[in-house]
């Protein structure tokens, strides 16, 4: 039965009485849900007698501003006591599927802070009301997973954003952390003084994250030389574009070093994507809705010497949170796209018009940030696209020409995110830059 209920249940009804500190409350990013449907919003079953009679759920919970609605069985798979969660791990140890999906409380009590709840069984489960209202899905809508700034070319010069010494970054934590804060709010970040060789840029790629196996290897450069089947190892310029769009996991983490510049020219331009999608949106939610429905192929075709790859990723152009409508991965490339055959006739040419309306944001000219790497200057570190905590990818711009020799890799989300937790104390953010290539003298 029912155990008394001291404040915030109301069945049927919109919360309690007194209101209490929320949950953290929405900061920076791109807004979430504007104008857009949302896509967990799921009809429920028509309510039988039986249902009536035995309710699944609390009535509304209310906490500060977030008023919850939690279902019973979430409330018993989600048991923070020392037998259902591995405080030290933190790991699930209650087998879900042992859950009586029927399972109902045999009473339940709310004071000041604390939800509680005892089980047919006699387990008692106990939440901090600050918990739920952070981990229910209506706090998670009022959330952003990543902060981030967006930034054009004027917004990211007038921050001054330094680049961190390569012994800071490699022997402090306070390096690391500075290194870490720009790179998570801006999605790049440079590192100066490093020596021009492999082995330090190696030295340095694996402070920030796991290098990632590749088709292009480990540790892999590239020049004009056309050694492989690749427009970024030609002379042509390249458009703004984000990389391994053709991984069904993009790269999380591409690290450039320049080792080697003969001659002028070999700039570098760089585009906040996220801040190009967030106009889209802004004046255009449909085709924000559109880029982030529509499912695309991207393909990597090769045949050259004893390299023969043929890859395929399938994701669309904006990868947005369901729950949210938070972006968090980008993928633009229109050298790597391969034919358009996911869509019915209908929808093919407002996907294109979509399609025009971002490409003529991330190609307005104050947006376009230039940079010159030079040997002993390592960057972009930046995010790239891919499934994740989310990041953001900016838009490059490489000049190929003889003599310039740009060594480079790969990594993973995974050490990063860590890493955020570990040095910054808080939740990475993301954003995605885009970038091509271009033969603009300096």
């Amino acid at each position: 039965m029912w155990g008394s209920s001291e404040r915030l249940f109301r069945p049927g009804g919109g919360g309690g009485s007194g209101e209490e500190p929320g949950a953290a409350a929405l900061t920076g990013g791109i807004p979430s849900g504007r104008a857009l449907r949302d896509p967990c919003s799921i009809p429920s079953p028509a309510p039988s007698s039986r249902s009536s009679a035995r309710p699944s759920r609390l009535p509304e919970l209310r906490y500060g501003s977030t008023v919850m609605r939690l279902d019973f069985v979430w409330l018993r798979d989600h048991c923070r006591s020392a037998s259902c969660y591995n405080a030290k791990t933190k790991q699930r140890s209650l087998d879900t599927a042992s859950v009586d999906l029927a399972i109902q409380p045999q009473a339940v009590r709310v004071d000041e802070a604390t939800l509680f709840l005892t089980w047919p069984d006699g387990h008692v489960t106990r939440y901090g009301l600050e918990w739920l209202a952070r981990n229910s899905y209506e706090g998670q809508k009022q959330q952003v997973m990543h902060p981030r700034i967006l930034w054009n070319a004027e917004i990211y010069q007038q921050a001054q954003v330094p680049s961190i010494d390569c012994r800071s970054f490699l022997e402090t934590d306070e390096g690391l952390k500075e290194f870490l804060q720009n790179f998570l709010l801006y999605g790049i970040a440079f590192v100066e003084n490093v020596t021009p060789t492999k082995e330090d840029t190696e030295i340095l790629a694996k402070r920030i994250s796991i290098i990632r196996e590749t088709i292009y290897g480990r540790m892999w450069y590239f020049t004009s030389d056309f050694s492989r089947g690749d427009t970024a190892y030609t002379k042509l310029a390249l458009d703004r574009h984000t990389d391994t769009t053709y991984f069904q996991e993009p790269c999380g983490i591409q690290v450039f070093h320049c080792l080697k510049h003969e001659g002028t020219g070999g700039r570098t331009l760089l585009v906040d994507g996220f801040h190009a999608a967030e106009r889209v949106l802004r004046q255009a939610p449909e085709h924000f809705e559109l880029l982030a429905k529509v499912p695309l192929k991207h393909e990597y075709v090769e045949n050259m010497g004893g390299c023969h790859n043929h890859m395929i990723g399938v994701g669309p152009v904006l990868n947005v949170y369901p729950w949210n409508n938070e972006l968090y991965l980008i993928r633009y490339n229109n050298y790597d796209r391969a034919v358009f055959n996911t869509v019915p006739h209908d929808v093919v040419r407002r996907w294109y018009r979509a399609h025009r309306a971002l490409t003529a944001e991330l190609r307005r000219p104050d947006n376009e940030l230039w940079v010159k790497l030079k040997p002993g200057k390592v960057g972009p570190a930046a995010a790239s696209s891919r499934t994740g905590p989310g990041w953001r990818w900016e838009l490059w711009v490489w000049h190929r020409e003889k003599g310039r020799v740009i060594r480079g890799c790969a990594g993973v989300w995974a050490l990063p995110y860590s890493a955020v937790f570990l040095v910054l104390g808080a939740p990475a953010l993301a954003s995605a830059c885009v970038f091509s290539c271009c033969p603009k003298a300096v």
